[in-house]
């Protein structure tokens, strides 16, 4: 499984950005898929995610309301439209995803769940 992170830039307050990551060597019927970030200083914190085969979206309490996953079959693509964009959120942005068994609800939003990284993409929120 490779996933190659994109769309990352510097971006003013109230802004917007749209993250992508090309996910190859599995489709969403046999991924889990989820976006963390990792700010100086701070451990990789979890963003967003859902589980495959239709088994919900989830999101980070921070990011409620402003951030939105998605998906692109077609294009075996992952996005995460991120508005309303604040310093707070400047981090590198990993997306990553899980094979084999799906991720139990539980453990969403724990990045050791997820067995494959992105290099991920640096996302600054300054003016």
């Amino acid at each position: 499984v490779q996933l190659q992170a994109a769309g990352g830039g510097l971006v003013q307050p109230g802004g917007s950005l749209r993250l992508s990551c090309a996910v190859s060597g599995c489709s969403f019927s046999t991924c889990d898929m989820g976006w963390f970030r990792q700010g100086p200083g701070h451990e990789r914190d979890f963003v967003a995610a859902f589980r495959r085969s239709g088994g919900g979206s989830y999101y980070a309490e921070s990011v409620k309301g402003r951030f939105s996953i998605s998906r692109d079959n077609s294009k075996n693509t992952v996005y995460l439209q991120m508005n309303s964009l604040i310093p707070e959120d400047t981090a590198v942005y990993y997306c990553a995803s899980k094979t084999g068994g799906r991720i139990i609800t539980s453990a969403v939003r724990t990045p050791s769940a997820y067995n494959y990284w992105g290099q991920g993409t640096q996302v600054t929120v300054s003016s």
